[in-house]
């Protein structure tokens, strides 16, 4: 028996008469992916047909950056294991700010918000951010009704096979602001003066949390294998995180430091991007993640290792490589073996500046056709919509009867 196509959201529908009230249920607080991932949608939904209230687990540049933009936020600890009070207070503002529907992210947040849902009897969506269904989360599921977005088919396809209903599980590929992620959206020299090179100096980036599942330490690895044979080439690690002075300690015994370089967090990751010539994502586990859009976006190549989504991001040898390990096999590839492929794949690349220029050209296209928030946050919408629908109709029913 074939399996059925996935449920890949790409519309809207109308709108309800009034505003539906969603508290978004974070499980962390930082400024990453998942997080920006939160602030594109809130910022992209409505305004005539939502209104949104925040709870996250702690205070952070992330929580002043969500009320600055008008949003209420609330601070409840969330674990795996839900403290009761955390469920209260959700229970609480349901009741009390007349919540409407619940929108998890992680694991923790989603387990909190689905057994409040259940006890309330408020639609439940889960967004799940990783390229793979944890125990638990399927658990959750199955106990509690939620409806499950995912963001990669990798994802997908193992909800399907773990036997979730086709009709509770939605695929909604990530998306980014096009009009913030664009080649002209900052000047290129910004990044590259913060880091004290020339306009004319090839610079090769890496963008993400420094924390072992990114890989930072791969691109590390990667560039001082550049270097051995383009002593001319600079690199660029931007963002910060528990692997900072590991990576640091490791680019000073190579001797590499006076072309890799630390560039610590940028608020405006659009600022960035113009000064890319390419991109390595090294990353040991992924979905969908952000970075390669906004570089896709920002008329930045990249090379990739293949894991999670990444294949469904990068057109192979259009906009970009990708690479394949012992652990994905399944990857194509000409440049294998891991970090070590990345780097033959950059040099072949960085020694051919003419199909840079081309893939430069073929990633914005890619992303305006495919990687616009705007279609991205209608789509999520449409769900919301769909849910509240069905609440409203068991509802009318159940007075009837």
């Amino acid at each position: 028996m074939m399996p059925k196509a996935p449920h890949v959201v790409t519309g809207n529908s109308n709108s309800p008469t009034s505003r539906i009230h969603v508290l978004e249920v974070l499980g962390n607080a930082i400024v990453g992916g998942m997080e920006n991932y939160v602030k594109n949608l809130i910022a992209h939904l409505p305004v005539d047909d939502f209104k949104v209230t925040v709870l996250c687990p702690f205070e952070s540049a992330f929580t002043s950056q969500l009320r600055a933009q008008g949003h209420q936020v609330f601070i409840a600890p969330l674990r795996d294991d839900p403290p009761w009070r955390t469920i209260e207070m959700i229970c609480t503002l349901i009741r009390e700010s007349h919540i409407d529907l619940l929108h998890a992210h992680l694991m923790n947040a989603h387990t909190v918000a689905a057994i409040a849902g259940r006890l309330t009897d408020t639609p439940t969506v889960a967004t799940l951010h990783g390229m793979s269904l944890h125990p638990q989360e399927i658990s959750v599921i199955r106990t509690t009704g939620s409806h499950t977005i995912v963001v990669c088919r990798e994802a997908w396809s193992q909800a399907m096979a773990v036997g979730l209903a086709s009709d509770t599980v939605s695929l909604v590929p990530n998306g980014i602001d096009l009009a913030v992620y664009n080649p002209v959206s900052a000047d290129r020299s910004i990044l590259r003066n913060a880091i004290g090179i020339g306009p004319d100096d090839l610079l090769i980036g890496f963008v993400g949390r420094l924390a072992w599942e990114k890989g930072p330490d791969k691109f590390v690895k990667a560039a001082e294998q550049i270097l051995q044979h383009r002593p001319d080439v600079h690199f660029a690690l931007v963002g910060t995180g528990l692997m900072e002075n590991e990576l640091r300690a490791a680019i000073e015994r190579a001797g590499i430091e006076h072309n890799v370089h630390l560039a610590g967090m940028w608020q405006d990751p659009s600022k960035v991007y113009p000064s890319l010539d390419l991109m390595l994502h090294t990353s040991r586990a992924d979905a969908m993640p952000l970075a390669i859009l906004e570089a896709t976006a920002s008329g930045v190549p990249v090379v990739a290792i293949g894991v999670g989504g990444v294949p469904e991001l990068i057109e192979a040898g259009e906009t970009g490589l990708l690479i394949g390990t012992n652990e994905w096999p399944g990857i194509v590839s000409e440049y294998p073996g891991d970090w070590d492929g990345v780097a033959k794949a950059a040099l072949t690349l960085i020694d051919h500046p003419e199909r840079l220029q081309r893939m430069s050209a073929a990633s914005v296209r890619r992303a305006a056709a495919l990687y616009d928030i705007r279609q991205s946050a209608a789509s999520t919408a449409q769900i919301f919509r769909q849910l509240m629908r069905v609440r409203r109709e068991a509802t009318r029913l159940h007075s009837v009867s």
